[in-house]
């Protein structure tokens, strides 16, 4: 039996209304891009209901209840950061990956701790702007159209003709009909290679890192802001065809047309009211101080983090951003240390635990076939643009994921990844002579599946080859 998967990654679907959204739901719609791990699904549904539940409350008793902060325990490569971030997009809030071991105890050269909540607040903010760039795009490229035939075509300057109406009239009409052939060649593409000359504004001011005792941060310095008197609007000319020349000025018009006052002032409200942080490898910064070594700033760091996560407030260029409301899932393997390692004060702040489970041969299986951004599909659309079809036979997918389980088990166990170096290692032949073979239907059975990855398998320096 062969398996024929669609090339097609992704579906248009109807938008999600969250507000009717139950748990259940929100878990099928997980189900879509991540296998199993039913129970950290159910706590991020239950953490997204309930901050849908808040959001109905009125504002004293909505104020006074706090997110349900959840901590996931497992190995690399079972779903945590992935869970997490599918969970941002179908509830479209500002997420942020951010790995605590990055962390350093503020007197230390290392980041800031509170820099996770202005990375926070620029995704947002780029966020919402996107969002408004839809809004104006039609206008704004009209508005560049225009601009790029007044520069093919001047306006015209003064009356024309002798004087007459009737002279001008025509000379009038003569000109909107050539602009308007100007305008359908423009539409057409017949244009995009003419040489146009055009202003566009001189971006040369530099950018400058300044350390201070809370880390590296990064600093633009406008000089035209700090001495207005001084500069005008400084612009260059450059020359460009014309295609380009439509790309920047449709890119100015939209900066002219967004209320960048009022994209900041929806960025912060959406940070605090929706904000999802995804603190990753939480228990690198797990255990108490022992005094000498590494782990002197571990606790340090731990506190450092403890009043973001309780609710404090942090000054951005945006303006001063809440924490109160901010959900943050902290994930770790935990190997070494455990949960309880964690200071006091901040386990209480992640009430949810949830452990993932190790993915077995059979959701190996289901990773590669059943998700809508299923591997195979994804090497399938890969190879579909050289004009090669692939197929995928049950029984070469089995073995694949028989030999993905078989070499985690044998070595460091990375999970899904590992499906992703199997498969690279399995498709070597074919995405290198992809352009070049005859044969453009290339069937993938277990024989093949056995004949370029037994060999591999069996070499006991895997890392060779694998990792």
């Amino acid at each position: 039996m062969t398996i024929y998967l669609s090339g097609e990654i992704e579906t248009v679907e109807p938008p999600v209304n969250l507000d009717e959204m139950t748990p259940r739901q929100i878990v099928a719609e997980l189900d879509k891009y991540v296998v199993g791990q039913k129970e950290a699904k159910r706590a991020v549904a239950i953490a997204l209901r309930n901050r849908i539940r808040r959001q109905k409350l009125n504002d004293e008793m909505a104020e006074e209840v706090a997110p349900k902060n959840i901590i996931m325990i497992g190995s690399t490569g079972v779903g945590k950061t992935e869970i997490a971030r599918r969970l941002a997009k179908l509830t479209n809030s500002p997420f942020l990956k951010v790995e605590a071991s990055k962390f350093t105890e503020v007197g230390y050269v290392g980041r800031d701790v509170e820099s996770m909540i202005r990375d926070l607040t620029e995704i947002a903010v780029e966020m919402v702007r996107m969002e408004k760039v839809v809004d104006v795009e039609e206008k704004a490229e009209n508005g560049a159209q225009e601009k790029i035939l007044d520069l093919l075509l001047p306006p015209l300057q003064s009356p024309p003709g002798d004087g007459t109406a009737g002279a001008g009239n025509e000379i009038s009409e003569r000109f909107q009909r050539t602009r308007e052939k100007l305008r359908q060649q423009l539409l057409e593409g017949k244009l995009d290679d003419r040489i146009v000359e055009i202003e566009v504004r001189d971006r040369s001011f530099p950018s400058f890192e300044i350390i201070t005792n809370s880390g590296v941060e990064e600093m633009d310095i406008n000089v035209k802001e700090m001495l207005p008197g001084l500069f005008g609007s400084r612009t260059k000319k450059r020359t460009m065809n014309v295609s380009e020349a439509i790309e920047y000025l449709i890119q100015e018009e939209e900066s002219k047309l967004i209320d960048m006052d009022q994209v900041a002032r929806e960025s912060v409200e959406r940070v605090e009211e929706s904000g999802i942080i995804f603190l990753d490898e939480i228990d690198k910064i797990a255990g108490r101080e022992s005094g000498h070594g590494p782990d002197v700033s571990r606790e340090g760091v731990q506190r450092d983090i403890l009043p973001i996560v309780e609710g404090t407030t942090v000054n951005t260029k945006y303006g001063m951003i809440r924490t109160d409301h901010v959900l943050f899932i902290a994930a770790g393997a935990f190997h070494v240390s455990k949960p309880s390692d964690l200071i006091p004060e901040l386990q209480g702040r992640f009430p949810i635990r949830v452990e993932l489970k190790s993915l077995s041969e059979a959701d190996f299986i289901r990773i590669l076939t059943e998700p809508k951004n299923a591997l195979i599909k994804q090497y399938m659309a890969l190879m579909e643009t050289e004009g090669v079809n692939l197929e995928f036979s049950e029984e070469a997918i089995k073995q694949i994921a028989h030999y993905a389980a078989l070499v985690n088990e044998a070595n460091e166990d990375i999970g899904a990844r590992r499906l992703h170096t199997i498969m690279e290692a399995l498709l070597d032949e074919i995405s290198f002579e992809g352009p070049d073979l005859v044969e453009k239907r290339q069937v993938i059975d277990a024989t093949y599946v056995h004949r370029m990855l037994a060999e591999i398998v069996r070499d006991q320096d895997l890392s060779r080859y694998i990792l």
